[in-house]
């Protein structure tokens, strides 16, 4: 039967017709879905690790126990899962072992633009790259044979584009697959120096393998249009190009794009004039075909930067210029991305914009209140960078500094990478104070459970970490829960544990307002008590809006939750 589905969909079902058993991610867009479709397979366990790392290696280890295992992550969380990874290439597998990386050209919802195929060289690990979502599907499957005749993880790399697209699937049954034999093996699996020395000869005969399977695989194939411009893409790139160049061009489709192949591109490149290499990021196989004699034509006419459009390909390759965007009669008014109305975060940034405190920030929802008006942040680095950097911070400047700066990190986020960095303030004599931002879920991914929420992925009942508890085994002795719609409160309690010359830990705690959960109810109005001093407008509510000097709350977007009520000094907002 056939489908539309989702590329990050098709992943879900390849694993599930492979005979998936074990499912170990952390979300993070655009990878998201493929573990939050798995779930619907009721016969795969499958779980949200509290980070990449740990999710590897229980992938890892289901792998090595017999099973087929797959771990999930955007380009970002490879490089958290790098460690165990790239032993893993040295200790082979058992059942095969796939891992999803979905990289995120032009930046869509990341910190930064990142090219995991570096990851397949560096690590000597296949990768192969499907181009749509019936690829997705096929290309899953072949990843576990692959990885299973071969004795290696796999790659199978996506992009945003390839995973949030939707094209048709062909569905088919579960394959029979069965768990593989385990046995005692510490040659293999024990990587002490003296086993990982005969381990690598190992790996580089595989790359051998593998780079002779990459001429004659059918996951590359030529398309022979008996034309004299040459393009060799992979992925959404190939998709651009056909959709740009349709049969002005013969194409080189690689599918498997790690070892790449020598003498199938020779011959492809020999039937041409001209040969392009269409490729988003960095020239990976545009190199690749320099550094075998091609002269190919990459970089010099393609950007380095974010995401290729066909219009881009059909204007650089056939030197025709593309039709004139519509235009609207009237400009459009920019639109930057927001924190929610009722979002708990606002309270707390309003707060330290108030105070003028350095705020160094972390990856999520609140990353957000770095824009205007609240204009907290100083800093976003990286998962559970914000209390090492305030640390850094603070060594660097002094205890003073100190006294006037915070981290502010989300509940998810703190599980994540946090809680080592909070260790390192209290093991080295810091002095730094902590916010984590409780919202009781994973909100920037969608709402994903995680260690603090008490339920698992499929919505169980399990044991829930208690943040208080775990900062005070951390050895922190001022830990304290605060409302961050009780913005008197909270200003005290920020005052009064910043000026400690030691740790403090500040749970500002209240959930998401999208939470199914949360019932705000009514609306906030303004009244003739206004005095017009705007300080409600600093709080950046998309719902409270100025027009001739007015405030006004727009009733279609308040959901009551009464935070201006509690900020304004005149008393002139009231909850209906």
């Amino acid at each position: 039967m056939k489908r539309l589905m989702l590329g990050n969909e098709a992943v879900a079902r390849g694993a599930y017709e492979a005979g998936v058993t074990v499912v170990s991610s952390y979300p993070g867009t655009p990878s998201t879905e493929i573990t939050e479709n798995i779930v619907k397979y009721e016969d795969i366990y499958v779980e949200w690790a509290p980070n990449e790392k740990v999710a590897a290696e229980v992938a890892i280890g289901a792998s090595i126990a017999g099973a087929r295992a797959m771990s999930c992550m955007k380009h970002v969380g490879m490089n958290v899962m790098a460690d165990p990874v790239f032993t893993a290439s040295y200790t082979g597998v058992n059942g095969g072992l796939v891992l999803c990386v979905a990289d995120d050209q032009g930046m869509h919802s990341s910190q930064n633009e990142q090219d995991s195929r570096h990851y397949a060289a560096a690590a000597k690990i296949a990768m192969i790259e499907p181009s749509d979502s019936g690829e997705c599907k096929e290309f899953t499957k072949r990843a576990y044979e692959l990885s299973e005749e071969y004795d290696t993880p796999v790659f199978l790399r996506l992009s945003t584009r390839v995973s949030h697209s939707q094209s048709l699937v062909d569905e088919e049954e579960k394959c029979g697959y069965e768990l593989k034999d385990y046995k005692k093996d510490p040659e293999k699996y024990v990587m002490t120096p003296a086993n990982a020395i005969k381990r690598h000869v190992i790996v580089e005969d595989r790359i051998k393998a593998l780079t002779e399977l990459a001429e004659t695989t059918e996951l590359n194939r030529v398309e022979d249009n008996g034309k004299k411009i040459g393009v060799i893409a992979a992925g959404i790139a190939y998709m651009y190009a056909k959709e740009a160049l349709g049969n002005e061009a013969n194409f080189l489709k690689l599918g498997m794009i790690y070892p790449l192949p020598e003498k199938l591109i020779k011959d492809f490149a020999k039937k041409c004039d001209k040969v392009y290499v269409i490729e988003e990021l960095d020239p990976i196989i545009e190199n690749h075909c320099r550094a075998i004699g091609i002269d190919v034509i990459g970089k010099d006419a393609f950007a380095l930067l974010g995401e290729y459009t066909p219009a881009m390909i059909k204007k650089a390759v056939l030197g025709i210029e593309p039709d004139e965007p519509l235009k609207a009669d009237e400009p459009v008014p920019v639109r930057p991305p927001v924190m929610c109305a009722g979002c708990p975060h606002r309270g707390t940034y309003y707060v330290l914009k108030k105070l003028g405190l350095t705020v160094t920030g972390d990856i999520g929802c609140y990353t957000l209140g770095s824009a205007p008006p609240l204009s907290s942040l100083d800093t976003t680095v990286c998962m559970g960078a914000s209390i090492g950097v305030s640390h850094g911070m603070a060594k660097a400047r002094g205890e003073e500094f100190a006294k006037n700066t915070v981290a502010v990190i989300g509940d998810s986020t703190f599980i994540h990478s946090g809680i080592t960095g909070l260790i390192d303030i209290v093991y080295n004599k810091g002095v730094s104070t902590v916010l984590i931002l409780d919202n009781s879920i994973t909100g920037m991914t969608g709402h994903q459970d995680n260690p603090t929420t008490g339920y698992t992925i499929r919505g169980e009942k399990t044991r829930q970490v208690n943040l208080i508890t775990l900062c005070k085994g951390a050895g922190v002795d001022n830990v304290v829960v605060c409302d961050p719609f009780d913005v008197k409160e909270l200003e005290r309690v920020v005052k009064e544990e910043t000026a400690k010359a030691e740790p403090s830990v500040i749970i500002v705690q209240r959930p998401c307002a999208l939470l199914k959960s949360v019932k705000y109810t009514g609306h906030c109005e303004i009244t003739d008590k206004c005095r017009k001093c705007k300080v409600c407008m600093k709080l950046g509510c998309p719902a409270i809006t100025v027009k001739g000097g007015d405030v006004f709350i727009d009733v279609t977007q308040c959901n009551g939750c009464g935070l201006c009520v509690n900020v304004c000094p005149f008393g002139a907002i009231e909850k209906e």
